[in-house]
């Protein structure tokens, strides 16, 4: 038997890495389809559940009532689909072994997305940066072309009431720059000084913003730590991660317990990118230009404060002696969902 093609002795050739990459995928043992269908249906199935729950119906004792969380599955699968397309094509069309999509089921009285997203694995390295980026931009750009409309069609479905006296209670959905233009674009109101009662197909356009921010993080290898990589070089993309970092433990500190959280999985994950074959090779200018647009939407994406919850104001005893006071303003309150 001939002795498989090394490419650590050898100057970079994209034909040979090509060659090579096909020979170490041949050799590896191929996804089953039906694992892949059965975790896109288990995950459609929390995912209607969880909006049901969202919604008030009782799935277990009313098994029918899983068809009102339809519209929201429906949403929010195509958003996760559509992304993880786009970086499966792209890797395909670079000669990447990568495999079809893993769709992550979540409990849905838990987690009321119903979902922990998706993931595709690439079982071989790009062979450069120009493929790299295009493979790591592709998904969030990809997953965006869903997202946008999903959460247009469902703010215009969407409910506005005025805040309460004193202050809504409940769950409330942090705003990000794109949120904050849409719902201005749609409803003619930022939301500031109303509250919002999101329909379900909207939320499934926030959790596609949300998913899209989380991705384009620039840290390790993330969506974004492969855009910085390939746009940058491994020198800034390690110090870049770094300072993602950081800046997700002080906001973590600062109140957004959720972002602690994923600084302490991005540690576990790493910081680091592992070295292309050719890493020395820059980006065109035209994928410089892509990759800056791609980092805008990170930032036009990011909510500092994904998730918070309004606690109900202390109430005060009446003294049947006391002075009246007029009743304070109305709290500014952020897009909800109903719980």
């Amino acid at each position: 038997m001939a002795e498989p093609i090394s490419l650590r002795t050898r100057p970079y050739d994209g034909d040979l890495y090509r060659r090579d990459a096909e020979v170490r995928a041949a050799l590896r043992p191929r996804s089953r389809l039906g694992l892949h269908i059965a975790l896109f249906a288990a995950t459609f199935v929390t995912t209607a559940m969880a909006s049901a729950f969202n919604l008030g119906a009782d799935v277990f004792a009313e098994p029918s009532s899983l068809v009102s969380g339809f519209p929201y599955a429906i949403a929010i699968m195509a958003i996760l689909l559509f992304h993880e397309c786009g970086h499966y094509l792209l890797a395909r069309a670079h000669g990447v072994d990568a495999t079809l999509p893993f769709f992550i089921p979540a409990p849905p009285v838990v987690f009321f997305i119903g979902t922990l997203g998706a993931f595709i694995r690439m079982r071989s390295l790009p062979r450069d940066r120009r493929a790299l980026f295009d493979i790591g931009a592709a998904g969030p750009w990809a997953g965006m072309m869903v997202a946008v409309p999903a959460l247009m069609l469902g703010l215009a479905l969407s409910e506005i009431r005025p805040p309460e006296p004193g202050g809504d209670v409940g769950l409330f959905l942090g705003d990000s720059l794109l949120f904050k233009m849409l719902t201005w674009v749609v409803l003619g109101t930022t939301g500031d000084d109303v509250t919002i009662v999101l329909h379900p197909v909207a939320l499934a356009g926030w959790v596609g913003l949300l998913v899209t921010a989380l991705n384009l993080l620039p840290v390790g290898q993330l969506d974004g730590g492969h855009v910085v990589y390939a746009a940058l070089g491994e020198r800034w993309h390690r110090w870049i991660s770094r300072g993602t970092l950081t800046a997700l433990v002080v906001l973590g500190l600062g109140g957004a317990a959720t972002w602690l959280v994923w600084a302490v999985l991005l540690s576990f994950l790493g910081l680091r990118h592992p070295r292309l074959l050719d890493a020395e090779t820059p980006l065109s200018r035209r994928r410089k230009w892509a990759a800056a647009a791609t980092l805008a939407m990170f930032l036009v994406t990011f909510m500092p404060e994904p998730v918070y919850f309004s606690e109900p104001a202390p109430r005060i005893p009446r003294d049947e002696h006391a002075i009246p006071i007029s009743a304070p303003a109305p709290v500014a309150a952020d897009a909800a969902i109903p719980l």
